[in-house]
């Protein structure tokens, strides 16, 4: 759609104004508020033991879901791309359930099947396996918000690719694991990696439903967000402002790097092919 020079503009200004004031601006501040005190904020932060503690327990449990998220993620975009069954649909709608369902509602939901009175809670904790107010529930309540971030990157992709070159390295003699590992994982392999970082990035910041599956109980079951949540409100805001600005750093430097080297990798595809060449033949050379 043709426009002209000044509408381009005041619309390229209001996006701009629009994500400055929704995203830039705020975040910001807290970096601003951070760096008040120079280093020595994040000096006191980190020498206490229980942020290291939070930090610890929200890698772990970020590097979990990422794992979970990948497999079972890879898998179901296949089963949903690749195959038709009975109750296909209702399987894509239950894939967006935890866009539109608060996190606050998933903890409660898995407090409801996995706490010591519900469905499966009270024979796990007599067998000894504690899933709520344990790391496992934390786990679980990531893993279900985290859920359809790989899979909606990778379905489309899919979708485009077809099924043509699976299907000849097939009837070439390939195996499903040859045939995935060397034609459809290649194919989707950005998607992969975009699917990830979404995944790290949501895992490092999820809240709502961790806080009512782990009981935030300090240095038990404290995740980075929820420590910040609790310094901030005990007036430790120095703190809070340096694990804030940590977990935010390391996502955008995740989306960052993923995005400059999802440019390089596709550059040379945009590079115009170079005319095909054949040695010049003597009657050639001699005219």
């Amino acid at each position: 759609m043709d426009s002209s020079p000044w509408v381009r503009r005041t619309l390229r200004a209001v996006v701009v104004v629009y994500l400055v004031l929704l995203v830039g601006w705020p975040v910001s501040l807290v970096a601003k508020n951070a760096f008040a005190d120079g280093l020595e904020t994040f000096q006191r932060a980190f020498a206490d033991p229980s942020v290291l503690f939070a930090l610890q327990l929200t890698a772990a449990v970020a590097v979990q879901v990422v794992l979970l998220s990948t497999v079972f993620g890879v898998g179901i975009s296949l089963l949903v791309v690749r195959y038709d069954f009975p109750g296909k649909a209702l399987l894509n709608a239950l894939l967006d359930l935890p866009l539109s369902v608060s996190p606050i509602v998933v903890g409660l939901a898995l407090v409801l099947v996995y706490g010591k009175n519900g469905w499966f809670g009270g024979a796990l904790e007599e067998a000894g396996f504690r899933v709520i107010f344990a790391p496992p529930g934390i786990v679980l309540a990531t893993a279900f918000v985290c859920l359809p971030l790989v899979i909606r990157e990778i379905v489309p992709v899919l979708t485009e690719l077809g099924t043509d070159e699976e299907l000849a390295a097939t009837s070439l003699g390939a195996s499903r694991f040859q045939t995935f590992r060397r034609i459809t994982l290649p194919a989707i392999k950005w998607a992969v990696v975009y699917g990830v970082v979404l995944t790290l990035a949501r895992a490092l910041g999820e809240f709502g439903a961790v806080k009512v599956v782990s009981g935030n109980f300090e240095g038990r079951t404290q995740t980075s967000t929820l420590l910040v949540e609790q310094r901030y409100q005990d007036f430790e805001q120095g703190t809070a402002y340096a694990v804030a600005f940590l977990l935010a750093s390391v996502s955008v430097a995740c989306i960052v790097a993923v995005t400059l080297l999802r440019s390089d990798d596709a550059a040379p595809a945009r590079r115009p092919a170079r005319p095909a060449t054949r040695p010049a033949t003597p009657s050639e050379v001699d005219a």
